[in-house]
């Protein structure tokens, strides 16, 4: 049997913490005197935070010193990680199970490759660290997507060629750097959004075993 390397980013794809990382933001926009909508959060998808900061005071008209992004980028993480506490396998999105499973049991090898600095937490409470048999995440890469970097270190932990890697991604940098690293690129969301991935799912729901299959293949 064929063994391929299947990289999951984390954040809309496997758990829901876009969420959290909305409110944190939306609290300190809302410090600064304006409004933090959805439709902006939508540009800060697999962006890193301290660039994030730099969007939401774009968006604002705020201008900052150093010391003061430095003091926001903080109280932005505490925040986030205080609505992490009461995380569990609840927050696991739907079908995102059965196909890990599955993989499991046609003895695939399973890596994480995100721009969280709090993966490992996450998986831990969400009781799907187990699955994994190689975390890359913020703390391990210094480029962030469309930079292929957290894939290409993920395949190469896991001994595999980018061309034996499939990419589960949400954000359009995401599927990039897929691309660009020469790996299957596998969309999870809006065709709208993700036209540039070479397969393309709204959720987990939607793939089946003969999906899974092709891709061993």
């Amino acid at each position: 049997m064929n063994t391929k390397a299947f990289i999951f980013d984390l954040d809309g794809v496997i758990v829901d913490t876009a969420k959290y990382h909305f409110l944190a933001w939306k609290k300190i926009a809302n410090e600064l005197g304006f409004e933090f909508t959805h439709e902006n959060n939508e540009l800060l998808k697999g962006v890193s935070r301290v660039r994030s900061l730099d969007i939401i005071l774009e968006i604002g008209k705020v201008t900052a010193s150093q010391e003061d992004k430095n003091r926001w980028l903080i109280q932005k993480n505490e925040d986030y990680l205080s609505y992490l506490v009461d995380m569990d396998e609840s927050e696991i999105l739907p079908g995102v199970m059965p196909i890990l499973n599955y993989l499991k049991e046609q003895k695939q090898l399973i890596a994480l490759g995100s721009a969280s600095k709090n993966a490992r937490p996450i998986l831990e409470k969400t009781g799907t660290l187990s699955f994994f048999d190689a975390i890359v995440d913020g703390n391990d890469v210094s480029n962030a997507k469309p930079d292929p970097e957290v894939f290409l270190l993920a395949a190469k932990l896991l001994n595999t060629k980018p061309e034996d890697s499939i990419v589960f991604e949400d954000s359009v940098a995401g599927i990039q750097a897929a691309n660009i690293g020469g790996m299957v690129s596998v969309g999870i969301g809006e065709a709208s959004t993700l036209h540039e991935a070479k397969h393309l799912f709204k959720d987990f729901t939607q793939m089946d075993k003969t999906f899974i299959d092709n891709l061993i293949k």
